[in-house]
């Protein structure tokens, strides 16, 4: 269909310029040719081609947001529902102190927290784009593109370029029915009804040509109208929806950071808890262990080094956290006195005893005497061990 109207459009404006060269060939009769502004004709055909893909193109905007608003629309229902399953799974598990539920509810609330915010996101759209089909209760602020493609403003324009053609059609056909009609005039022969035909064929000629120019006028000024409205609205409506999906991402983005952190503290509790009471085990102090041998394992459970003792030099600082625990620095010499199978020995240094990681120091076999003359035979106690490095 665009095609055979691109044709007759053609066409059209190949048999006005057919018209336009008969008329300035019969010129030389001696009779003013009536020749159409073709200024006025070509601003008017820009005119109408440039609204006409105005509006092509706000068919096209419309049609996409009305799908993704369709399909954004059914994600949501989707997501919410997982969402309430998080909620739900949290908040049955929280009692339990579970890490697993506290996770699953910060997910559950903040993708409920998301998916609102799509739902503005959505209904700021809508409301651009059509008056139908929203689920959104809002406020219309203004006319959206689906009103403006068919509204009267641009039909009415329309209409009047269409009038306009047709009009210049019949002013070029009258124009040259009454040069014919001139022409025989000048025949003496000529009757006195011919003259009084002529008459009224340059009567009519003359009322055409002044209707062609007023709705030329009122033409030219509707769709320059038309054009500019086109151009102006359809841009604040795609500002808008822009404006509108970039405020979502940023709050999305915030509420992502959010969970992120809140699940990656998570996790170094629920990690630092396992740890903690994996070393507990390690070096928890049995209640019954009078009865064990002396010979085979300290007050804390771990095997007894007493008697070999060696001096170690200390490659990685180590800061004390805990009672129990003995800091160390770099290039240190300590004497150690137990090392236990969990990653945590036991020695002096500087006239400071307590734990360290065993793995902060290396054995040595020779050290200054100073270092040697500062060994002690009396453990220190058993601390509460942070985390091994």
């Amino acid at each position: 269909m665009e095609a055979i109207r691109k044709q007759a459009s053609k066409l059209r404006e190949q048999v006005a310029r057919q018209q336009q060269a008969v008329l300035k060939q019969l010129g030389h009769f001696g009779i003013e040719p009536v020749v159409v502004d073709e200024a006025e004709q070509r601003q008017l055909q820009n005119l109408y081609n440039s609204t006409r893909a105005a509006k092509h193109f706000q068919k096209d905007v419309v049609r996409g947001i009305e799908g993704f608003v369709s399909t954004s629309s059914k994600q949501m229902e989707i997501v919410r529902r997982m969402a309430e399953d998080c909620c739900k799974y949290g908040t049955e598990n929280q009692s339990a102190g579970s890490p697993l539920a506290r996770a699953a509810l910060y997910f559950g609330n903040s993708r409920s927290s998301m998916e609102k915010e799509r739902e503005t996101l959505l209904g700021v759209l809508c409301d651009q784009v059509s008056d139908v089909g929203c689920f959104i209760e809002r406020k219309k602020v203004s006319e959206p593109l689906r009103v403006l493609i068919t509204g009267a403003p641009l039909e009415d324009a329309r209409h009047l370029t269409h009038r306009y053609d047709r009009l210049r059609q019949e002013v070029e056909s009258q124009a040259a029915d009454v040069l014919r009609r001139q022409a025989k005039f000048r025949d003496p022969a000529t009757s006195a009804e011919s003259s009084m035909k002529l008459q009224s064929a340059e009567a009519k000629l003359n009322e055409l040509k002044s209707a062609m120019m007023a709705l030329g006028r009122e033409a030219t000024a509707a769709m320059l109208s038309v054009e500019a409205q086109q151009q102006r609205i359809t841009f604040q409506r795609l500002l808008t929806m822009v404006e509108a999906e970039r405020s979502y991402h940023q709050s999305a983005l915030a509420t992502l950071e959010k969970l992120y952190n809140e699940m990656v503290l998570e996790n170094k509790r629920s990690e630092s808890s396992f740890q903690s009471m994996t070393m507990e085990k390690d070096v928890c102090v049995p209640t019954t262990c009078e009865d064990a041998s002396s010979n085979k394992f300290d007050d804390h459970g771990h095997p007894n080094q007493n008697g070999s003792y060696f001096i170690a030099k200390v490659i990685h600082p180590f800061d004390a956290q805990a009672d129990g625990e003995l800091g160390l620095s770099v290039d240190d010499y300590v004497v150690v006195r137990q090392v236990a199978p969990n990653g945590w020995s036991e020695g002096e240094c500087k006239g400071k005893a307590g734990w360290f990681p065993s793995a902060y120091v290396e054995r040595r076999d020779k050290a200054p005497s100073s270092v040697i003359n500062e060994a002690s035979p009396s453990p220190s106690p058993s601390p509460s061990p942070s985390p091994s490095p």
